[in-house]
């Protein structure tokens, strides 16, 4: 039987509530390599409900760094909005201080690995997340327009840098489809632990809404589909309706049902609390997101002649080889380019620009 912790919390009490966390779903650190890894959707302060908060945030590195890892690594691969921007998300959303001086640009090194090809084959996949023996997954309590809600199994979709995510999006065409895909990238290499700042949360058609909740909580468990599980319920939600967890119940990563889970704490549903269509409809049906999207897929490096010293350091760097140098500047093949974005800010000159 999995378990999940409902603790209360503030964002002045978090260290209480996580070192709770700690006790009841003890990890193994001493001499691991440990990657803790937020929820960073993109650049926004910390009241504004889009991001991990960084008080839960310095409360897990402090624990962690108490347990004597060989080292600690700090990263997430920002949404959308924010592609190529790691440093500037982190350091407005106060995470780059909480994470005291552990963060890493997770996007500058990445590998890849096979897929299902129905997607992409292959994809890429920061190198951290395989080189970690340990990770600790930081979601956020929000609703989403296409998967309802985004909990502890779709902050795993951060593994993936750049505007590959964009493209996924675009390939996965419905919500369906997209529901199954986030299952998959989750699958690649599942977390250890989850730790959730519901303190703050967010209600209506996330994952940036402006309609925020005061929740007072703090969840963690050692399996995301339990916790997906709790959240729904808390959200007032069924969540064998979700297509995600029935997936994801499928692929043998947890059990939702609630007779399967025990609650460590009180799970009381919030009333009236607003969540987005079953169906996705809030994403599908919403031309600005589709075509934010659309204009991400077809986004392509390109180098600047003033400024590209031709040290094939972008070369090196691309994990699926779509760039080449036939005369003065490298070229990418738009054929082979996966938008992992890796040569952009793996470029020491900043001679990449996306086009």
């Amino acid at each position: 039987m999995s378990k999940v912790m409902i603790h209360p919390a503030t964002y002045e009490t978090a260290q209480e509530a996580v070192d709770r966390a700690f006790e009841l779903f003890p990890q193994d650190f001493e001499g691991k390599k440990v990657l803790i890894k937020p929820n960073v959707l993109r650049a926004a302060g910390p009241l504004e409900g889009i991001t991990t908060h960084p008080a839960v945030m310095r409360a897990v590195v402090e624990r962690v760094e108490a347990m004597n890892p060989s080292s600690i690594v700090v990263g997430d691969n920002p949404g959308a909005v924010s592609y190529g921007a790691n440093e500037q998300s982190f350091e407005e959303t106060g995470l780059t201080d909480a994470a005291k001086g552990y963060y890493r640009n997770i996007g500058n090194d990445s590998v890849k690995v096979p897929f299902n090809p129905r997607y992409m084959d292959p994809i890429s996949v920061s190198r951290a997340v395989f080189d970690a023996d340990v990770i600790i997954s930081l979601p956020k309590f929000k609703t989403h327009g296409l998967t309802v809600i985004t909990g502890a199994i779709k902050n795993s979709y951060g593994f993936l840098p750049g505007a590959q995510k964009a493209r996924l999006h675009k390939i996965a065409g419905s919500p369906p489809p997209f529901h199954d895909l986030i299952v998959a990238v989750f699958g690649l290499r599942v977390p250890d632990l989850f730790i959730m700042d519901a303190v703050l949360g967010m209600e209506g058609n996330g994952p940036a809404s402006p309609d925020l909740r005061d929740i007072g909580l703090i969840l963690a468990s050692d399996n995301a589909v339990a916790m997906d599980s709790a959240v729904a319920r808390l959200m007032g939600l069924d969540p064998g309706k979700l297509r995600f967890l029935q997936k994801a119940k499928e692929a043998g990563f947890g059990d939702y049902d609630p007779e399967s889970i025990e609650i460590i704490g009180e799970l009381k549903p919030i009333p009236d609390f607003k969540v987005p269509p079953l169906g996705g409809e809030a994403v599908t049906n919403n031309p600005a997101i589709q075509e934010l999207l659309q204009s991400k897929t077809f986004l392509r490096p390109v180098a600047d002649p003033e400024t590209c010293t031709s040290c094939g350091t972008c070369i090196e760097q691309c994990p699926v080889s779509a760039l080449a140098m036939p005369e003065e500047i490298p070229i990418v093949d738009p054929d082979e380019c996966i938008t992992c974005f890796c040569c952009q800010e793996m470029c020491p000159e900043k001679a990449i620009m996306l086009q």
